[in-house]
Parts: C-alpha cells; sequence; structure tokens
C-alpha cells in the first residue's frame, strides 16, 4: 500500500517542481518577475536620458569647436596680415638700409668737402696771423697802390677773397647742419622700422601662441567628443542590452503561467491516476521510472565536441562554464573592479550554460567582444550569467538552454589580451558598469 500511495505522490511533487526555470508558485514567480521587468524599465529611463545628456554634451563641445574653428580663422587672417606687414617692413628697412650706405658715402663726401674748406680756413688763418691779424686793412692797400686802377684792382682782389671766405664759412655751416639733419632723419626712420617690426613680429608671436593654443583646445574638444561618443555607444549597448533582458523577463513570465498551467493539469491528471492505480500499474511506473532515470542520466557533457570535451555538469544550481585555470579573480585590480573570473584555456575550449536559461543577448559587442547573456530563475529568484570573448557562439536571442549545454567556444575578442572566458554571474537583473550586482562566481560555481 505503501509503494500504490509514494509513487503517485512523488510523480506529483516532480511535475509540480518541473520545468525550465523550477518555479516556486505562479503568483510569487510572476510577481517577482514583474518586480524585475519594472526595475529594467526604469533602469532603460535612466540610461535614455544618460544618452540624452552625452548627446546635448557633444552638442554643446561641436558649438565650441564651430565657435574655436572661426576664431582661428580670424587668427590666422590676422597673422597672414601680420606677416604681410613685416615683409613690408622688412623691405623698407632693406630700402633704409641701403639709404644709410649711400648716405654713409655722401657723408664722407662732405665731411671731404668740409675738411678742405677748413684748409683753406687755417691758410687764410695763418695769412692774417702774419699780417697781424683782424679784417683787410684797405688804407694799407690804397697807400701801396701804385695808382687809381691799381687800387681798384687791389680793393676787388681783396672783396673778392673776403666774399669768398664767407661764402665758404656759410657752405661749411649749410654742409654740417644738412649733415647732422641727414643723420638724425636716417636714424630715427631706421629706428621708427625696427621698433615698428619688432611690434609686429610680437603681435605676430603672440597671435601664433593663441592660435597653438586653441588648436590644442580644439584637440582637447575632440578628445572629449570621442570619449563622450565612446560612452553614448557604451550607454546604447546597455540600452540594447536591458531591452532584450526586459524581453527575456516578459517571455519567463509567459512561460511560468503556462508551466503553471501544465503543471495544474498533470497535477490533476496524476492525483486521478493514483487513485486508479493497481498492483500491477505499479510495477509497470516504476519500469517507466527506471527508463526515465536512464533518459535523464545522460549527461550535456557526454561526447565531444570542436575544441575538446565538455566540462563535466556538476551538482547544484551552477556548473562550471568551461575547463581551464582561473588566470584572474573577481574584484579589485589594477584595471579596475573585475566583475567576474577570467578561466583561461586555448582558443576554442568549449564553453557550456552555467544553469537553465533563456539567452537574451548573443551578439558582438566592442569591450565584451563575442558574448551571450542569459536569465535564470532558480529556486524563485532571478539570476543573470554573461559569457564574454568568445571565438564564437552558437545559441540565439530568446533561446532556452540547459544546463551544461554548450552555447560556444572560448576565445580572444573584445577588450582581451589573451585566450580565455571572461564569466560573471549577477543576483538579479544585469547592470551595467559599475556592475553592483555583480556577485562572485566562485560563491556560486565549484571551480
Amino acid at each position: 500500500m505503501k509503494k500504490r500511495s509514494i509513487l503517485p505522490a512523488a510523480v506529483v511533487c516532480t511535475l509540480s517542481l518541473g520545468g525550465l526555470f523550477g518555479y516556486q508558485s505562479n503568483a510569487s514567480a510572476a510577481g517577482d518577475l514583474q518586480q524585475k521587468k519594472s526595475e529594467i524599465e526604469s533602469k532603460l529611463s535612466n540610461v535614455q536620458s544618460e544618452m540624452d545628456k552625452k548627446d546635448n554634451q557633444i552638442s554643446n563641445i561641436q558649438d565650441k569647436q564651430a565657435s574655436l574653428g572661426s576664431q582661428l580663422e580670424a587668427i590666422e587672417s590676422k597673422i597672414q596680415s601680420a606677416n604681410k606687414k613685416i615683409s613690408e617692413q622688412e623691405q623698407n628697412i632693406s630700402t633704409t638700409k641701403s639709404q644709410i650706405a649711400d648716405l654713409k658715402k655722401n657723408i664722407a663726401e662732405i665731411k671731404k668737402r668740409i675738411e678742405d674748406r677748413n684748409a683753406i680756413l687755417e691758410d687764410r688763418a695763418r695769412a692774417m696771423q702774419k699780417n697781424g691779424g683782424g679784417s683787410v686793412n684797405y688804407l694799407d692797400v690804397f697807400l701801396e697802390a701804385k695808382s687809381v686802377g691799381d687800387f681798384i684792382d687791389r680793393f676787388s682782389a681783396v672783396k673778392t677773397l673776403v666774399e669768398a671766405d664767407r661764402q665758404i664759412l656759410e657752405e661749411q655751416k649749410k654742409d654740417e647742419q644738412d649733415l647732422k639733419d641727414k643723420q638724425e632723419s636716417v636714424e630715427k626712420k631706421l629706428s621708427d622700422l625696427e621698433s615698428m617690426l619688432s611690434d609686429l613680429q610680437s603681435l605676430k608671436d603672440s597671435l601664433k601662441q593663441d592660435e597653438s593654443e586653441k588648436s590644442a583646445l580644439i584637440k582637447q574638444l575632440d578628445k572629449q567628443k570621442d570619449s563622450l561618443k565612446e560612452e553614448k555607444m557604451s550607454l546604447s549597448e546597455q540600452k540594447s542590452i536591458l531591452a532584450d533582458q526586459k524581453a527575456s523577463i516578459e517571455k519567463a513570465i509567459a512561460f511560468a503561467k503556462k508551466q503553471a498551467e501544465a503543471r495544474k493539469e498533470a497535477a490533476a491528471k496524476a492525483d486521478a491516476a493514483a487513485k486508479a492505480q493497481t498492483n500491477t500499474n505499479v510495477g509497470s511506473t516504476g519500469s517507466k521510472a527506471g527508463t526515465t532515470s536512464a533518459a535523464s542520466s545522460a549527461s550535456p557533457s557526454s561526447g565531444s565536441h570542436s575544441g575538446g570535451p565538455l566540462p563535466e555538469v556538476s551538482s547544484g544550481a551552477f556548473t562550471r562554464p568551461a575547463s581551464g585555470y582561473i588566470s584572474s579573480g573577481f574584484g579589485e585590480r589594477s584595471g579596475g573592479f573585475h566583475p567576474g573570473v577570467d578561466i583561461a584555456n586555448s582558443i576554442g575550449t568549449p564553453v557550456v550554460a552555467a544553469a537553465d536559461g533563456v539567452v537574451f543577448r548573443a551578439y558582438r559587442s566592442s569591450s565584451y567582444g563575442n558574448c551571450v547573456m542569459i536569465t535564470h530563475y532558480i529556486n524563485g529568484k532571478l539570476y543573470t550569467t554573461v559569457y564574454a570573448h568568445l571565438s564564437s557562439y552558437s545559441v540565439s536571442t530568446g533561446q532556452h538552454v540547459s544546463k551544461g549545454q554548450q552555447i560556444g567556444a572560448m576565445g580572444n575578442t573584445g577588450e582581451s589580451t589573451g585566450p580565455h572566458l571572461h564569466f560573471e554571474i549577477y543576483n538579479g537583473r544585469w547592470t551595467p558598469p559599475p556592475h553592483a550586482g555583480a556577485q562572485n562566481p566562485r560563491n556560486y560555481v565549484n571551480f
């Protein structure tokens, strides 16, 4: 009798607790998943706000760059104008220096004339000193004259000499003043030109410095813009991941309802069958149970796949996703926070699902490389696992996978420095950087 009642009860219990996600109850499962869905919708809204913010920042930077570009054009125009003026002044200075060279020749000639006149004047002075100094004595000239005609001739000669001396003195004074004026004029002109050239050169240097600073600022803004674009791309990827995760949770809700209805129907049938069973039925059922047990004992790890055998499926909620050694653990490291563990092995090593679940993301990421993300619902709790840097993946979005089922192969894609599997576990939904919900995989998997 006990055998009759124990087996049907076990069947009912198995059907009630079975299914892909192992749901505890329809109400609690659907309610918890609905809460997770709401959290993701909230996160999606936040991510969109951040993306809009990045767009505004990029637009502001582009406006600044446009303004700086206009300023650079104005500076370049000023530099060209300064270069033109500098060229003109350099030409003027060259011309003035040529004039100075000519003037030096002229000055040399004037100095020679002055020296010649000085010699004549010195001769006059010596002659006057011999005659007692002073001016010509017209009485002596008259008294020494032999006739009126001789007097007139003597007087005319003396007058001519005096007039010549006066003219020499006037020319001497004029040449000396002319020499002084020319020297002062040319020296002032050269000084002014050199001063103007110095000012223009200083202006050009200042403009060049301004141009250099604005060019550096434009480059800095370019880097900021590129960084913002990368951040926006990262946010866009996060938004897409969250949207896919939301869809997978909606699918899980629908699947939970379907499984609950199937379990309820199966439980009713099992209960009815239990009441009608006979001792013969008990033996037959035991035979079927043995067959079922044999079928279920066939592990996904049996048999080889490309890249080597699948890792052995362990007991517990999660199994090891790939064979190899832990090359980097969970937590803080030199490059920042590491939200998972790295399992190193050769490229092509099989990678399997750590637990039963639904693939909500299978794609190529700039950072994760080839990546698969899976939603799990185990013992009434939602989990997420991430498998990154794959050489390839063999599952698609929305696909149901079993614990130990191969989903891809180990690789070195994305931001990776060697062949390995980057494996993450989240208690709940996947969270973007800084990955606040990431858990240490060692707490779930026996490595």
